[in-house]
């Protein structure tokens, strides 16, 4: 996971710095992987690498939010600005990205 650094210049002058997002994730998450935050700020250009990025602290998250197609299993949300997401959905600096569990109930 890309740790927010006090300096916003890229470490390589030729690359454009990566986005800094804030990724909210569900409870259910949070009690499969220990130590694990219910924000977590890091940088990603997009869902998908955001996901990666929680995968790179959390072994195995990524499992658990992704199926092997690879999308976002049918019952996990992913929203950004409030707006239904996939993996490929871009990341802009400061994004808020949701990450819920589907509810349903008859």
């Amino acid at each position: 996971m890309a740790a927010r650094s006090g300096s916003s210049e890229p470490d390589d002058p030729c690359e454009p710095a990566l986005p800094f997002v804030v990724v909210t994730l569900p409870a259910a998450l949070l009690t499969l992987f220990p130590g694990c935050k219910r924000r977590v700020e890091l940088s990603a250009a997009s869902v998908g690498t955001a996901i990666d990025a929680l995968n790179a602290s959390w072994p195995g998250m990524r499992d658990r939010i992704c199926d092997s197609t690879p999308r976002i299993r049918r019952h996990i949300n992913v929203f950004v600005a409030g707006e239904r997401a996939t993996l490929q959905t871009r990341l802009t600096q400061g994004a808020e990205v949701l990450i819920m569990t589907a509810i349903s109930g008859g």
